[in-house]
């Protein structure tokens, strides 16, 4: 089970889809992250790289608790389609990100 909610992976991936605007935003939310938050973020990210499978979530969570070497931040940022994997991880956990995401552009 994930332990980031829906949401924040919506404004991520909205923010990091406007990166060249948004870096330090986004950099700033991401370190806001508790532990938790963070490795499940990494997670859904390998995921979506094709790394782990989604039945794999609670191996990747794990790993991404153990091997954490970077500061999340900077781990993903240093990828340059990094929204698009977290986007194809949520997908793939039968996650939607499109709804919260429209949300968040109206602002509710």
């Amino acid at each position: 089970m994930l332990d980031i909610s829906e949401r924040k992976l919506a404004i991520i991936v909205l923010m990091a889809h406007e990166i060249g605007r948004a870096e330090a935003e986004l950099r700033a939310f991401i370190e806001t992250l508790n532990e938790d938050e963070a490795a499940s973020l990494v997670a859904v990210y390998w995921i979506g790289r094709g790394t782990f499978e989604p039945e794999e979530l609670a191996e990747a969570i794990r790993t991404a608790q153990q091997e954490r070497k970077t500061p999340t931040a900077d781990y993903l940022l240093g990828s340059p389609h990094f929204a698009d994997h977290i986007e194809a991880g949520a997908a793939a956990l039968d996650i939607e990100l499109s709804d919260d995401e429209d949300d968040l552009m109206r602002g509710i």
